[in-house]
């Protein structure tokens, strides 16, 4: 398999995740700092500003650093669940508007990484994804809730289209295909009717190999793809 990646996009937002995260610890300690040697409460809205400002900044830097500045990275995870897929796919990190891109004989498949620990559950009932257990300080200021994926998935296969639309690459009747990646080691799934594919990283290899024998992509359009992808 071929991974192209952005490194410099990796690198600089690393950078911003850094500097983002120490910026807010010092100004989360000034104004926790004030709050216990303001005594008559002249400084309490400066205070208060510190705080929200620190927290806000706190959970910019977050963000970045979870994405691009801690490893393994979502897309050294991604890369390493798929080591060993032969020479006719290619993975794209973060050189589409789709931040992870695989073009191969499994399609035109959109990977959607996801690192919640705990249990992850569809419920079809209620159409609603559930997650049990998991760090409870995580999930509210690490951003490991699992929320609502089925909008990233929505948000992911329109920017896809729109890409590929953009580069004049006809991959009819096939349509990109989205997939949840779970990447942490304790989570466990319980997704078997989920309205899009959602495996365990150490699985993705093995579904992708059973959709390209089922219905094999055109190694023409594989090709098409990864001339036109740059252009």
């Amino acid at each position: 398999m071929k991974i192209i990646s952005n490194e410099k996009l990796i690198k600089r937002n690393g950078k911003i995740g850094n500097i983002s995260s120490l910026v807010s610890i010092v100004i989360l300690g000034i104004g926790m700092y004030f709050s216990f040697t303001d005594k008559d409460g002249s400084y309490l809205p400066y205070t208060f500003g510190a705080l929200i400002i620190g927290f806000l900044l706190f959970q910019v830097g977050n963000y970045y650093m979870s994405k691009w500045g801690k490893s393994p990275r979502p897309d050294e995870l991604l890369s390493s669940a798929l080591k060993g897929l032969d020479d006719k796919y290619t993975l794209y990190h973060y050189v589409t508007p789709v931040s992870h891109l695989l073009i191969g004989p499994a399609g035109v498949i959109c990977l959607v990484p996801m690192n919640q620990a705990g249990t992850i559950i569809y419920d079809a009932t209620k159409k609603r994804w559930r997650q049990k257990g998991g760090s409870f300080f995580l999930k509210t200021f690490g951003g490991e809730n699992i929320g609502r994926p089925e909008n990233e998935i929505k948000y992911t296969i329109d920017d896809a289209t729109r890409f590929l639309t953009k580069k004049e690459i006809d991959i009819a009747p096939f349509e990109p295909e989205p997939i949840l990646v779970f990447t942490n080691s304790k989570a466990t799934l319980e997704a078997e009717e989920s309205p899009f594919p959602a495996v365990m990283a150490p699985k993705l290899k093995e579904y992708l190999r059973k959709k390209s024998k089922e219905k094999p992509f055109s190694l023409d359009t594989v090709k098409q793809i990864e001339t036109k992808i740059y252009g």
